[in-house]
């Protein structure tokens, strides 16, 4: 399970800012954030195990992120990983909607996923369990485990915040969006939705940084900033079992155009 919060356009300094967290098995093997050698530009976690990435961003502007859709029932093993939707947009130069048209042709060959894509002039969520492109508007947005901005109350609580910190601008920056991503409060059972999971992994995935066991949790926390200027801040942390601090990897680049 995954959360990411983001405001598009809301700031004139700052047209896209982003803090996600990454939820997964500690023991799947992953590598950390970093430009990548065989494609130009390219900033991203990569998933070792099945392949491609959650979460991306290129020099040339392009940006992407996936999610798991929650379904309670067991799924059945689908031909293609979700994570290859991001770092093929990222590979590529196919415009946004095309690129959005042929998954969309394909949807079946993924388990249930909600994507965002895009650039700094628009940006687009689909996912397979709605089969509706989406034009992202000018605001603050999230999306976890659902549709974009389903009013989960991690989620809710997440784009308050974040609406806060953009507001009082002067003290926004990459360790405030951390610290909110940081937040470990779970919520009551009357709060959450039903999703076909036990109510007990219900509560436990109702907070924004889960840490519950050596198994499973959040693996990593980002933080992208993009400036009106083109230029952009990048920072990862990676975690542990039981959310132990094992890394940060920490970007400052300009965008090519």
């Amino acid at each position: 399970m995954c959360l990411i919060l983001f405001a598009y356009k809301t700031s004139p300094r700052w047209p896209l800012i982003l803090a996600s967290n990454r939820d997964e098995s500690y023991a799947r093997p992953t590598q950390s954030a970093e430009f990548w050698t065989d494609s130009n530009g390219l900033l991203a976690g990569r998933d070792l195990d099945k392949g491609g990435t959650w979460l991306g961003l290129t020099k040339r502007g392009r940006f992407a992120a996936v999610t798991n859709y929650r379904e309670g029932a067991q799924q059945p093993n689908y031909p293609k990983s979700r994570g290859v939707l991001v770092e093929n947009f990222l590979r590529g130069h196919v415009q946004s909607l095309d690129y959005l048209e042929q998954v969309r042709s394909e949807q079946h060959l993924y388990a249930g996923f909600g994507c965002l894509l895009g650039d700094l002039s628009n940006l687009y969520f689909y996912s397979n369990r709605s089969d509706e492109i989406e034009c992202v508007q000018t605001g603050v947005h999230g999306l976890s485990n659902a549709f974009l901005n389903t009013p989960w109350p991690k989620l809710e609580k997440g784009k308050q915040q974040l609406h806060r910190l953009i507001t009082a601008e002067s003290s926004l920056n990459a360790e405030v969006l951390l610290e909110m991503l940081a937040d470990r409060q779970t919520f009551e059972q009357d709060q959450l939705p039903q999703t076909g999971v036990d109510s007990h992994r219900e509560k436990v995935l109702s907070s924004k940084f889960i840490a519950v066991d050596e198994r499973y949790g959040t693996k990593s926390s980002t933080v992208i900033m993009v400036h009106e200027s083109g230029d952009v801040h990048f920072v990862e942390r990676s975690f542990g079992p039981w959310g132990h601090l094992i890394g940060e990897s920490n970007f400052k680049f300009a965008m090519e155009n």
